[in-house]
């Protein structure tokens, strides 16, 4: 039985008590939050938590080290001393930038270690309240929910009858929520003044980006620990709309601002994607109108690809019939093909390497992408991989000796990478584990 003294364990009964609350009375209002955040235990864990997730410091250059070589217990306290006197002020977010796939930049924000832990202590006591109101169609950002419990409700879903599907796609969505409709639904919910003054606070921080710090008007910056239940706050209007209103029309799934709509008929589809566009809206945001587009996956005619996967409809050989089956997206093959590229590459300085420091680089690599691709039809894909850093450590070897010429995979053929070390995919596919119900 676990111990009542102990701290993870009353941060636990906490949360615990909070969600409880507000499951009994869906129009509870919770006044006395804001001192719950500045408690010893709770500023702990929130540590805990950004230390586990490590990360970059922020426009004040402070690291996870500096904290820890300066005295861990003394930054919590000057924390905890800010927060109770309400002089406690956010830094603006070091905005960088990041290539995605599809060759544009995404902007991230990244606060301060001194904000994460701030923000992760309000996340401890704000989530449980709102997790309550939040929807079976949500699976982003929530706890004891995945992006794998997102795609086998898909599959389950579409195995059932529902052969099309709204692929919904939201034009810059973290930097276009509007922050006086957010604050009207967070304020639904907490009415706790000096909670939602600190709210605001790390929403008007601003960015610093090019030597300048720039105010922001709208949107929660993607990076910090706070911004994906805030957009999750925003998007549950959504979620309660289609609930109340569409459920006839289709069946949502939403991982964050990833959003699929299955219905059973093409005119439903059409009609979803009407009646999504005008929830879009009202919340002012907009549907990407290049990347939104209705998908028929009958006969397999068509797929489309979510959460890193392609999900395509597969005639089964035993029953005839077709079955929704999932496997790793293009961009996902070619992300791992140029991290291998990457690891293997031909530069002078990674030939020095010997071949088991080589594998020890690949492996975490391997064995974290195929984890996630593990769980569904991917054998296929699993073997192509494989076979593609054999041929790449092959290569590595003969530029390595300096041995020039044709048949470089009969020359190290000798070589059973398996028995190197190498990790390998094929075999880890697995069936998913858990019992979902599928949404609607």
């Amino acid at each position: 039985m676990p111990c009542a003294n102990n701290p993870i364990e009353k941060v636990r009964e906490l949360q615990r008590t909070l969600c409880r609350a507000a499951k009994r009375n869906g129009v509870r209002r919770f006044h006395a939050l804001y001192d719950k955040i500045f408690r010893k235990d709770i500023l702990r864990s929130a540590w805990e938590q950004v230390k586990a997730h490590k990360g970059a410091g922020g426009v004040d250059g402070q690291t996870i080290q500096s904290v820890e070589s300066n005295g861990l217990d003394a930054f919590l306290l000057q924390l905890e001393e800010e927060l109770r006197e309400g002089c406690y002020k956010p830094h603006p977010v070091r905005r960088v930038y990041i290539p995605k796939a599809d060759g544009k930049m995404r902007s991230l924000g990244i606060p301060g270690v001194r904000d994460r832990v701030v923000q992760g202590a309000m996340k401890i006591v704000l989530e449980p309240i709102f997790e309550a109101d939040f929807k079976p169609c949500s699976f982003g950002f929530r706890p004891k929910r995945s992006a794998h419990d997102a795609v086998e409700v898909i599959r389950q879903t579409a195995n059932n009858g529902y052969n099309w599907v709204v692929d919904a796609d939201i034009q810059d969505y973290f930097n276009t929520i509007d922050q006086k409709k957010l604050m009207k639904m967070v304020e639904k919910r907490v009415s706790d003044r000096r909670m939602l003054k600190l709210i605001r606070k790390f929403l008007k921080a601003g960015v610093f980006e090019d030597g300048k710090v720039r105010s922001l008007n709208t949107g929660t910056p993607q990076g910090g620990v706070l911004s994906p239940l805030l957009a999750n706050i925003y998007l549950n209007y959504l979620d309660g709309v289609w609930s109340e209103r569409c459920g006839q029309v289709g069946v949502p799934v939403r991982y964050a601002d990833d959003l699929v709509i299955l219905c059973r008929s093409e005119g439903n589809a059409q009609e979803a994607l009407r009646r999504l566009t005008l929830v879009m809206e009202r919340l002012g945001l907009k549907l990407h109108p290049e990347k939104t587009q209705i998908v028929g996956l009958w006969e397999g005619r068509d797929g489309f690809d979510f959460l890193g996967f392609h999900h395509r409809k597969v005639r089964s050989w035993k029953f005839k019939k077709y079955y929704l089956q999932r496997w790793p997206k293009a961009k996902a093959m070619q992300s791992i093909r140029e991290k291998v590229r990457t690891i293997v590459g031909e530069r002078r300085e990674r030939l020095n390497k010997s071949l088991a420091q080589v594998i020890n680089a690949l492996n975490p690599v391997l064995r974290g992408w195929g984890n996630y691709f593990a769980v569904g039809n991917s054998a296929k894909c699993f073997t192509a991989i494989d076979s593609y850093v054999r041929e790449t450590l092959y290569l590595f070897l003969s530029k390595k000796h300096n041995v020039s010429g044709r048949g470089w995979a009969t020359r190290w053929a000798h070589i059973d990478f398996r028995k190197e070390g190498l990790y390998h995919l094929s075999g880890t596919v697995r069936r998913y584990s858990h019992s979902v119900n599928a949404v609607g």
